[in-house]
């Protein structure tokens, strides 16, 4: 059974053919999705998501380009949604410089509560990191982001950078960008990082893998992450689809049906 570890099935391209495909990640032996939230709005959503579909999880947390949104109100009810007991982690929180809004201030005290508020619930982080790797790394260590552990979405940056963060016991997204002919510094980065610390994720509807690159993204491309996954080391596919899916069971403390 294959774990994808991070997908937004709460996402509107969805609502026409949800049911659909939920039915085809089954048939194709897809046993568990963590949806992460990136709004407040998205994490209602996922919240009632999960309430009908057995297989399906929610990550409860407000994305850096979100976090504009925030009030000391909307966090409390954040909290309150971490209590639900098919929310399973934090996230998606951390900080992206690739767009100018909202500033860097903002983005930090965000993300700052909502590593905190990982540790008040005692649950895993999902880190969202884009052009800001000093920053995201340096605040995890002052908050002591291993206390709850937690998981680096869509890594994109040096083997040299995962060191750090595998110094923190966090763990590795890998999901489409990897099977893109100028991945070259994430395919060297997966080389290195012990397979027992990678997960595979799609970020559905985003980043489809070669040979669907362009195309509305869905957990039924995870095969194609898994054999360039597979290949990079030198392993099969079957090695690839147990060792990640023990390592989300690890994290999320959930078991894949199946």
């Amino acid at each position: 059974m294959i774990f994808e570890t991070h997908a937004h099935y709460d996402d509107a391209v969805f609502d026409d053919d949800r049911k659909e495909l939920f039915a085809q990640m089954a048939d194709l032996g897809i046993g568990a999705v963590v949806n992460a939230g990136s709004s407040l709005d998205s994490v209602q959503k996922i919240v009632e998501l999960t309430e009908n579909c057995p297989f399906l999880y929610g990550a409860a947390g407000v994305h850096p380009s979100e976090t504009g949104e925030l009030t000391e109100e909307s966090f409390a009810w954040l909290k309150e949604q971490c209590k639900n007991p098919k929310i399973v982690a934090v996230g998606e929180i951390g900080l992206d410089y690739y767009w100018k809004e909202p500033d860097p201030s903002i983005q930090k005290k965000w993300f700052e509560r909502q590593l905190l508020l990982a540790q008040e619930v005692s649950l895993p982080v999902i880190i969202h990191s884009r052009e800001a790797a000093k920053d995201t790394l340096d605040m995890m260590k002052a908050l002591h982001a291993e206390k709850t552990g937690g998981v680096i979405h869509c890594f994109s940056y040096t083997k040299e950078m995962a060191e750090e963060f595998l110094k923190l016991d966090f763990y590795f997204g890998i999901g489409g960008v990897i099977t893109f002919p100028n991945a070259r510094k994430l395919k060297e980065a997966v080389a290195c990082i012990p397979l027992e610390r990678i997960l595979l994720e799609t970020d559905s509807p985003y980043l489809s893998p070669v040979p669907n690159r362009g195309q509305r993204n869905t957990s039924l491309n995870l095969p194609y992450i898994i054999r360039e996954i597979a290949r990079i080391r030198e392993i099969s596919c079957e090695e690839v689809e147990e060792m990640t899916r023990n390592n989300a069971e690890k994290l999320f403390q959930i078991p894949c049906r199946g």
